[in-house]
Order: C-alpha cells, then structure tokens, then sequence
C-alpha cells in the first residue's frame, strides 16, 4: 500500500467567520498562518472526491474584506463615510496605504486559496497514477483550474503583474517572476481551454456529487472574463456564444429574490459561492459575514434580527443614473434607502419629486433608519428579516454570494458583438435586450457601445467591481471624478502591501 505523506504550509489563510460579537474587533483582526499535515492513502480512489470538497471549502471560505475592497473603487459603490477603517474609506478616494492590513489580507487569502487548489491537483494526479478513473480525476483538476483562475483573475485585476504559482510551495515566489497583467488573462484562458472538455455540461444545479458546483460553464464564463480584460471580443464572444446557445441558463424573472434566499442555485446563476445554516434555528452555520454591507440601523420586520455595519452604500451618482433611466426593478432591489439619503436626493432640484415608492421601508417590512455612516446600504448583499430561519439573528445568514450571472454573460457578449466580434448564437440587440425586459425597460435598436457600457452599470453594481473595471479597461477614467474623487491612470492598481515586498523582494520597485 503506497502512503505518501506531506506538509502544506499556506501563507496567511484567513480563517471564516462563523460568529461575531463585536465590529471592531473582527474589523481588525490580522490573517492567521494555518499549517495543514495530512496523510493519504493514494490507493483508496473513493476518497478523492476530499481534497475536492477541501478546495471548494477553501474557496468559498472568502475573507470578508476580500469582496468590498475588490469592489469599492467604482462610481456604482462608496465606501461608508465614518468609522474606524479609514484607509478602506481612502482607497475608495483613490489614496492607497500600501501598509492597510485589508490590502495584505486580500494578497495572502487569494494566493493561500490559489495554493489549495494546485495542491488538490497534484493529489488528484496521486490518485490518478494509482488506479483511480482517470475522467473523474480529471474533471476535479478541471474544476480546481476555475475556482484558481477566478481567483488570480481577481489578483491581477487588483494589482495588475502578478505571480502565476507553479507548484503549491509557496516558498517558489521567493524566487519567482511576476507576469504582467496580460499574461495572467492569458493564462487563464489556456487554462480553461485544458478545463472545458473535462467538465460537466449541465448548470451547476443539475449536479449531483457537487450541487452548485463548477461545470464546463463556470469554466467558459472565466475564459469570457480574462479575453475581456484583453480586449480579444472575438474569443468573449466565441465563448459566451456557447453558453448561450447551451440553453442551460435563463434570467430569474424575480430579480429582488435573485439575491435573496429563493435564489440559491438559481438558473442564472453560473458561478455561487454557497453558504448554509442547514435550516436550523442554532448550531454550525458556515456564512459569509454580510454584516460589513448593512444598515447600521434599521427597525427589522422580524425582532432581534441582527444589524450591520454600514460601511458599503451605492452612490448617489448611480441612484440619479438610475432615476434618470426611469428604473424601478434594479434600483429597488439594489438600494436600502435611509430618509436621510431620500432628503440627500431630493437636495438636486432635478430630484425634488421622487416615485412613491421610494422608501426607507423595503418591500419586505423592514424599516432602514437613518444612521451616520452611510445614507444607503447595498440590497444586493441584503437578506430581509423574515428570510432567516427562525433563531437566526445575524444579518445575511444562510443568504449565498453570486460570482457569476448570465446576465453579465449576455452583456459582455453584447459588448463584444459591438466592438466588432461576431456569432450566430445571439445579436447585441436582443442580449441587451433580454436583460432590459426584465428589468421591465422598452427594446433598443441598433445597440452602441455606450448603451452596452450603461446597461452593465445598471444591470451590475455593486458586484465584483465591475463597473470600476470596465472604466479601467475603456479608459474612461473622467467617469471617476466624482464627488471629490480625483482619478488618473497611474492610480489603477493597488500598490503591492507592503508586508509582501518585505517578504519578495522581486516586488520593490515594480509600482510607480
């Protein structure tokens, strides 16, 4: 019986939060080292679906300071206005700490997760070489290629040149090379055409060892992603054209629920990270901590349900974008009003009079009061009081993080068909089109680039920092002077935290 036994260290794991009592101290709570020993038996093949469910824990198990700070830079989003993380509320200003704890926090939890997934890969070649079905091995590589290349997307998007790990000892960046931007996007898309063919072509719903999980999808919407960023549309279009045309994926009609609990592994949904209170009122619940997102304070329908925290609003810029359009389904859903952020609007004469329904009371009873942070809250990451099972009293517990949508596959598709792609699986008029009617907007004839830009910024802010990229990788950066904020080119990328350019010195240098 062949045993192999080995050692991963993980650089800076940042452990999930499963509870917390109070916001400061989790506001501020370093990343923790994790050393990892196990010892497997190779030659058991029905145990290799573990490292499987281990990478998928490791990557759903999101540091909760990783989405706002990938997210806040955009004209769509404001960080909250007071508080104890200034530098949070700086970055968004485009003023970076290369020494703010968020910053390394972000580096070391990507590249830790990057790290379980390319040691998940080597062990799947271990079961592989010792008997096990070689077309399961190989989808489970498959699936740790996506949940790594939406990772590194992330890392090169927020930092541009970046390391592509090789191995997974992470003492191999002590004399690796950074790969720019380009190269990372490059990658990715090489490595999910070696993935595609080796995954399952069905919605991540339809699976039944991993329910939820990464499939021949995720895997072309990540290849969609990283051509994007490259400006190569005809690959974004080769590649959304195939999800379209799969017939796998449909928009939820219900686009409040979308986010809520009744959108758990929704048919819109292509990529989930997926959290769960195992519909019990106490006990283990493994949870994103949406807290960061809340009202600080609000009158829940449902008493004793949990606040938040504040530190997330959308702009007052894109609630006027959107009152302009004559939105109604995606502002709703998409904004927590405070009667002082109603009073704010109304402030512009353009604004006096608003729609009825604007209110700080959401459609389902909760009363959003007025708090000193923030005038809003984000209601893409809000789970109404009466959607928590019954003694949970956290806010957003049991509700899942969306990664990927088919609506932003129809509209990179759209964008690529205007920038001068081409398919036969849908026009740009009828994927923007498509997104429009839910949102109940009337058709549009003859889509320009400007309308597909804008249809992105209504369809999707607040998510990934989308919006923030697309203005980066159009170079539309006038669009980011805003309320105070003064952006330029040079500004793009975080600078490299610090406590990682102590540690490689490859890093010095590399940012002006």
């Amino acid at each position: 019986m062949k045993r192999i036994n080995h050692t991963i260290k993980l650089i800076g794991l940042v452990a999930m939060l499963l509870a917390f009592t109070a916001c400061h101290d989790l506001l501020d709570e370093p990343a923790e080292n994790r050393t990892f020993t196990e010892e497997t038996d190779y030659t058991e093949s029905s145990n290799m679906i573990s490292p499987l469910i281990g990478t998928y824990a490791a990557f759903y198990s999101r540091g909760w300071e990783n989405f706002p700070l990938i997210s806040v830079r955009g004209d769509d989003v404001n960080h909250g206005g007071l508080g104890d993380q200034q530098d949070f509320a700086e970055t968004d200003m485009f003023r970076y700490n290369k020494d703010y704890w968020m910053y390394n926090s972000l580096w070391e939890g990507l590249y830790s997760d990057i790290y379980a997934a390319q040691s998940a890969m080597i062990e799947f070649e271990l079961y592989k070489e010792n008997g096990a079905n070689a077309a399961t091995a190989d989808q489970y590589i498959a699936e740790a290629k996506t949940m790594q290349a939406f990772l590194l997307f992330q890392l090169a998007r927020v930092w541009g040149d970046v390391f592509i790990p090789a191995t997974p000892d992470p003492a191999d960046l002590l004399v690796a090379d950074l790969s720019t931007k380009q190269e990372v996007m490059q990658f990715i898309s090489d490595q999910m055409d070696e993935a595609i063919g080796n995954l399952p072509a069905v919605h991540p719903n339809e699976r039944t060892d991993v329910r939820g999980g990464v499939t021949r999808y995720t895997a072309l919407a990540m290849k969609a992603l990283a051509n994007l960023e490259m400006e190569n549309y005809q690959a974004v279009a080769d590649a959304t054209s195939q999800i379209i045309s799969s017939g796998k994926f449909s928009l939820e009609a219900d686009y409040y629920n979308l986010f809520k609990i009744p959108g758990k592994l929704n048919d819109e949904n292509i990529l989930e990270f997926q959290y769960s209170d195992f519909g019990q009122g106490s006990g283990t619940a493994i949870t994103y901590l949406f807290a960061f997102f809340g009202p600080e304070n609000w009158t829940p329908a449902v008493t004793g349900a949990g606040s938040g925290w504040g530190f997330y609003e959308p702009s007052l810029k894109w609630i006027k974008f959107m009152l302009d359009r004559g939105e109604r389904t995606r502002l709703e859903t998409s904004v927590l009003f405070t009667n002082r952020g109603i009073a704010a609007i109304k402030d512009d004469p353009n604004y006096a009079t608003l729609p009825d329904w604007i209110s700080n009371t959401t459609p389902s009873g909760d009363l959003i009061n007025d708090y000193a942070r923030a005038m809003f809250a984000s209601g893409k990451h809000y789970l109404p009081s009466n959607q928590l099972t019954p003694g949970r009293t956290g806010y957003g517990t049991n509700k899942n993080l969306i990664g990927i949508r088919y609506a932003e596959i129809l509209l990179m598709h759209a964008e690529a068909l205007v920038q001068g792609a081409s398919s036969s699986a849908m026009t740009a008029d009828a994927a923007v089109n498509a997104v429009r009617s839910r949102a109940g907007l009337s058709p549009l004839s003859g889509v320009t680039l400007d309308q597909v830009v804008d249809e992105k910024f209504a369809e999707l802010a607040m998510e990934w920092g989308t919006r923030y990229y697309d203005l980066i990788r159009l170079e539309r950066y006038n669009e980011l002077n805003y309320d105070g904020r003064t952006f330029s080119a040079n500004l793009t990328y975080l600078p490299y935290p610090q406590n990682q350019v102590d540690q490689l010195p490859i890093l010095g240098g590399t940012q002006e």
